[in-house]
């Protein structure tokens, strides 16, 4: 027996019993409310922007992005100016102006949004487009990360990111820059699912 085989046989051998994972505490919350969620965001660098009253969706991204040539939208209620196919190489998003994307969930106590590859479509999508644009619906706000956790679409994803505000890094001299790694901007829309 060689001295790999014989380490892993002893480890297996000695493995302690499996214990079942301990029941994460309720905490007494405030209702999730759509205005904490808003300001959690904020403080995150993202933006928590009112729908638009009428028109379509693709109307509200041009205005609110005029520069952008390329948006590519994983949910069907905006058509965006590229398809995105299941099959769709990761690295042809990376001219993407604008990704519009539809979470699962928002976490009101960190202003984050979850997106599964189910969202996604494609994960490179949240964080190649310079800019992204998130629609929630207010009613699927959580209070809590624990209440987050508890979400079954935490186990049965894929890949899962809880995302908050867009990418960010300082320095040494607390120099802030929004962008360095990922999304610019990071836009969420409270819209009801159709």
């Amino acid at each position: 027996m060689s001295s790999r085989a014989l380490i892993l046989e002893r480890v297996r051998r000695h493995q302690p019993a499996a214990l079942a994972l301990p029941e994460l505490p309720r905490f007494e919350r405030a209702a999730p409310s759509l205005a904490a969620f808003g300001r959690a965001l904020e403080r995150m660098g993202g933006r928590l922007v009112e729908p638009p009253p009428e028109g379509s969706l693709d109307a509200f991204v041009r205005a609110r992005f005029p520069e952008a040539r390329t948006v590519c939208s994983a949910t069907p209620e905006v058509e965006g100016t590229r398809r995105l196919e299941p099959d769709t190489d990761p690295r042809t998003l990376a001219d993407v102006d604008v990704g519009v994307v539809r979470a699962a969930f928002g976490v009101v106590e960190t202003g984050s949004v979850f997106l599964s590859e189910a969202e996604l479509g494609v994960n490179a999508l949240g964080f190649l487009a310079q800019h992204l644009v998130v629609l929630i619906d207010p009613g699927a706000l959580v209070a809590d990360l624990h209440d987050a956790y508890r979400d079954p679409r935490f186990c049965t994803a894929r890949y899962a990111v809880l995302m908050t505000g867009p990418s960010a890094t300082a320095d040494i001299e607390g120099v802030l820059v929004r962008g360095a790694q990922g999304v610019r901007s990071l836009t969420v829309v409270p819209l009801g699912r159709p």
